[in-house]
């Protein structure tokens, strides 16, 4: 028997169990074919008001338990995603649209590690001794924050639910997660699927498919601290201005615009594949991915020309063949989106080099040239599989254009000076940096995050970070007996 097919999931939420959700199930539907998946249950702000409350209570339980034991349900929970990685996959395949390898990635290799690492969390030190001029012990600790709410996105569903989620819940804390509702069965039914197999006690995760309202619900409720988002700009501005009424932290993981410079020096075949894949890898929709190419007027034209070529050989078409490189766009308002703002680029006087058409919801990988700055494919995040091209002419004219943008996610140098590429680096705002490499990388053991409006800061991944995310610090002392007070 499937994993999936060992519950009755289909039509219901996972709050308590699986149970019928307030508002009327929905079919989940496969891009590349338009398929229907399953049938998936929906949330309304009632079912997010009883998860809300049913998590409070079962995290007083949860967070008590010796560390050894919520290490051994993340655990449990790594192996259960290293066996079912193969079903799980085929769901991030057909649901999200993403090829096998970015699926994997996602489950074995991304999951899993996720969960392998917050089993070590549950374990380390969660304190210091603090001096006191006073005659007592002094220590700070870290406690739970309670109840915590993950908003996750449609793009890589399972690994960022899981970035979020595994670190919160070794750490002590419960877990309502709100899956994008168009891959709520791979980022949100195998997940609550897991870590029920993993023994996790009923009522520390909920997980409720729905609408914004549901999102909504979930920033205002007083019972829920801290808020895990990760999402587009504009609905990460208006959760951090709801969740302020609140008093509530927010760790927001939003859009980017990010910069790949090549600089005269670089390997240009290797660049131009670097480049490929940064613009076109899971058709463009990762927040991180290479959204302007900044190359040196010497070698702009071939590196254009290079990539054009590459664009064009591209196949594209359903990943469930194995036999693409690029699979379709979610769905036909993200596609209409993307190809809208390639039709304002070329009008504002940019060339197109490859690309610009579609077929259903597979987009050609699409290279610009000759790009306006004021054009919208250079200005603006595109979430789509297009790669604008703008020369520069010195270090000054690269390091100005990559830090003209309210965005700051992530940044790549290609270059054979690798001393050169960090010191142009310390020149660019930021969240991460990579030199010799395009701008899509991720790791479970490295802090993640971007400034300006890509974020509020690293997050996300290891250590530090997760403890830094989903604790307080709370200040205690202790004296042998109770002094004398002049009162």
């Amino acid at each position: 028997m499937a994993f999936l097919d060992a519950v009755d999931w289909q039509g219901r939420i996972f709050s308590g169990g699986w149970i019928k959700g307030s508002s009327e199930p929905y079919d989940s539907t496969e891009p590349a074919t338009g398929k229907t998946l399953g049938r998936v249950g929906a949330a309304t702000p009632a079912d997010l008001d009883r998860a809300a409350g049913h998590a409070q209570q079962a995290q007083l339980a949860w967070t008590v338990l010796p560390y050894v034991e919520r290490a051994q349900v993340l655990r449990r929970a790594a192996a259960l995603f290293e066996k079912h990685h193969a079903e799980i996959a085929e769901w991030i395949v057909r649901e999200s649209g993403a090829l096998r390898p970015f699926a994997d990635i996602q489950t074995s290799m991304g999951a899993a590690e996720e969960c392998h690492e917050a089993a070590a969390l549950a374990a380390a030190p969660f304190g210091e001794v603090l001096r006191s001029v006073e005659d007592r012990l002094s220590f700070s600790r870290r406690r739970a924050v309670g109840v915590v709410g993950v908003i996750s996105p449609f793009n890589a569903p399972m690994l960022l639910a899981m970035r979020a989620l595994a670190p919160a819940l070794a750490l002590g804390n419960a877990v309502v997660l709100k899956p994008d509702p168009r891959t709520a069965i791979c980022g949100g039914v195998t997940i609550a699927r897991v870590f029920e197999e993993a023994g996790l006690p009923e009522g520390v995760l909920h997980v409720l498919p729905g609408g914004a309202d549901v999102g909504a619900a979930l920033v205002d409720d007083p019972r829920v601290p801290v808020i895990a988002f990760t999402g587009s700009t504009e609905a990460g501005k208006a959760i951090a201005t709801a969740a302020a009424q609140r008093l509530k932290r927010v760790h927001l993981e939003l859009g980017g615009n990010s910069a790949l410079i090549v600089l005269d020096d670089a390997d240009l075949d290797k660049a131009v594949s670097a480049g490929a894949f940064g613009s076109f890898h899971h058709s463009g929709q990762i927040c991180m991915a290479s959204s302007r190419h900044l190359v040196h007027a010497s070698i702009a034209e071939e590196y254009t020309a290079r990539l054009a070529e590459r664009a064009d050989a591209v196949p594209v078409g359903d990943p469930m063949t194995g036999a693409v490189l690029m699979g379709p766009m979610i769905d036909e308002r993200q596609l209409r989106a993307t190809h809208t703002v390639v039709s304002d680029s070329l009008a504002a006087g940019a060339r197109l080099a490859a690309g610009g058409t579609h077929e259903g919801l597979f987009y050609r990988p699409t290279v610009l040239a000759d790009v306006p700055l004021t054009a919208r494919a250079y200005a603006e995040e595109i979430f789509g599989p297009v790669a604008p091209v703008v020369a520069f002419h010195d270090l000054d004219d690269a390091a100005h254009l990559a830090s003209d943008t309210e965005y700051g996610l992530s940044l790549g140098i290609l270059t054979r000076d690798v001393a050169k590429g960090l010191a142009l680096a310390d020149r660019i705002p930021t969240g991460l940096v990579h030199i010799n490499d395009q701008t899509v990388n991720d790791e479970a053991t490295s802090p993640f995050g971007g400034v300006g409006a890509s974020g509020n800061g690293a997050r996300h991944g290891g250590a530090a970070a997760n403890v830094e995310a989903f604790t307080e610090q709370q200040w205690v002392t202790v004296r042998g007996e109770i002094p004398g007070y002049p009162f």
